[in-house]
């Protein structure tokens, strides 16, 4: 982010007082601010400065909304190609709404074709005194983007909508069968859905609306179970056994879905191991038994669903709600771990006989951390999201080195420092959503990045996020 004078003549006279007379010319016009980096957490805004986003520091940015707040979403698996690097980018996702009536709400099956956007140089060119002024609703529509191909015109956005009993907490889909898709509803309620026919019409649409973007179609879920004690907001999809579910709620039960042959058997008998709300789920990437929880009790519990009902450990996590937590998909001994203190660690697991199984905690967010994911593409690196209206991208492989900041503040002329403020491993901070709630990396598009917060929903590409092949999964 960049910051500037939003009127610069303005704050002028508002700091130096205004006589009769003074400060009405048309011909002392002050002289235009140079735009400087802004360092979040370190400097603070200055009365008449406003932030103004920097469109060189990313590949792709584009916002858009489905009309209710979501509070949830998941991107889905599709058949366009595993590894997509080039523009223009089509995404299919799902999501819930947060109506402001229970019988508003539903559940929005979307495409959102033509992302444009072009790669950027990782060292910023000098710009001129006249280039300060940057526009974020413009930043990747540039004539340059359309005269290298890589798409012209606005992104597409094409939507279907099912009506759904009340908001939705959570919503995922299926990595094996991403049309189906579980929702957990304020009302208590978890729903399994099958989306098979809305995704069919998105994919064989063109880019013109599709029937179905502005009505509410009624559709019966596959299952509807209500043996929850409360409403909920944890529940995940195995990524190794297809159709296997757990669900966790806030009186602290966690239930497991086991798929049969046209249902799904659940357990009314639950775990219980935390002693407050079960916040978020994760299962192993690579124990097809083996599952993560975590509460408001600021414990991350491990289960195994062949030792009973009992976590199989149980860890201390932080000293306040335990919000989120994310399994390293390709590290799978790297856990991490979200707090309402806007603290998160990782955990090393082949430490924890050992006690301290911390490996990384950072401090840097000061508001309750609402999302964490590990790239499905870098095992180093993660995204995070937090109720201060930011969400950063962290790569944990990283360190501070004097040599290669001396040799870029060389090549940027002394424009860009690296603060001592900041840890070295903070890759990049987003700004300019309100009420962050959840963020996803797309698995078959590196570098790419969709949140969700108050205001609707932001596709990004860092520019200076150089993703390579997804390797082969590590279990460390």
């Amino acid at each position: 982010m960049v910051r500037s004078l939003k009127n610069p003549k303005k704050a002028k006279r508002k700091n130096k007082g205004s006589k009769k007379g003074e400060g009405s010319s048309s011909n002392s016009a002050a002289p235009a601010m140079e735009a400087k980096v802004w360092q979040p957490g370190v400097d603070k805004l200055e009365e008449g400065e406003e932030l103004q986003c920097d469109p060189s520091a990313y590949n792709s940015l584009h916002a858009f909304h489905v009309g209710w707040p979501c509070l949830s979403f998941d991107i889905l698996r599709d058949s366009l190609g595993l590894v997509r690097t080039e523009f223009p980018h089509t995404v299919y996702c799902v999501a819930g709404t947060q109506a402001e009536k229970a019988s508003w709400n539903s559940i929005g099956i979307f495409k959102v074709s033509n992302i444009s956007g072009k790669r950027r140089e990782l060292v910023p060119k000098k710009r001129n005194n006249d280039d300060t002024d940057m526009d974020s609703e413009s930043s990747d529509s540039d004539e340059d983007d359309e005269e290298e191909g890589n798409g012209s015109g606005a992104p597409v956005l094409q939507l279907r909508k099912v009506s759904h009993e009340g908001g939705v907490n959570r919503i995922r889909a299926m990595p094996q069968n991403p049309h189906i898709c579980a929702s957990w509803g304020d009302t208590g309620l978890v729903q399994v859905w099958d989306f098979s026919s809305h995704l069919k019409a998105l994919i064989e649409s063109d880019t013109e609306a599709i029937h179905g973007g502005s009505t509410i179609s009624n559709q019966a879920p596959l299952v509807k179970f209500n043996g929850h004690r409360d409403e909920g907001y944890a529940i995940d999809w195995s990524p190794l056994v297809a159709g296997r579910l757990v669900s966790g709620d806030c009186k602290n039960n966690i239930h497991l879905w086991e798929p049969s042959e046209s249902t799904w058997n659940i357990d009314n008998s639950p775990f219980v191991g935390h002693t407050s709300s079960v916040e978020d789920l994760q299962w192993s990437p690579t124990e097809p038994y083996v599952f993560a929880s975590c509460s408001v009790d600021g414990h991350v519990a491990i289960w195994d669903t062949r030792l009973g009902k009992s976590p199989a450990v149980k860890i201390k996590a932080h000293n306040a709600d335990v919000n989120v937590i994310t399994w390293n998909s390709l590290a799978s001994c790297m856990l991490a771990s979200g707090s309402d203190d806007g603290t998160f660690s990782i955990r090393d697991l082949r430490l924890l006989k050992e006690g301290d199984s911390v490996v990384a905690h950072f401090e840097y967010h000061k508001h309750p951390i609402t999302s964490i994911e590990w790239s499905p593409h870098e095992a180093s690196t993660l995204a995070v999201s937090s109720s201060d209206n930011q969400l950063t991208i962290w790569d944990l492989s990283l360190e501070r080195d004097e040599e290669e900041e001396a040799e870029f503040k060389s090549q940027t002329k002394e424009e860009v420092n690296a603060p001592s403020d900041l840890p070295p491993q903070l890759l990049f901070v987003h700004q300019g959503q309100k009420d962050l709630k959840e963020v996803h990396w797309h698995s078959q598009i590196p570098g790419m990045v969709i949140s969700t917060a108050a205001d609707g929903f932001n596709i990004l590409m860092p520019s200076n996020i150089e993703t390579p092949l997804p390797p082969a999964n590590n279990t460390c």
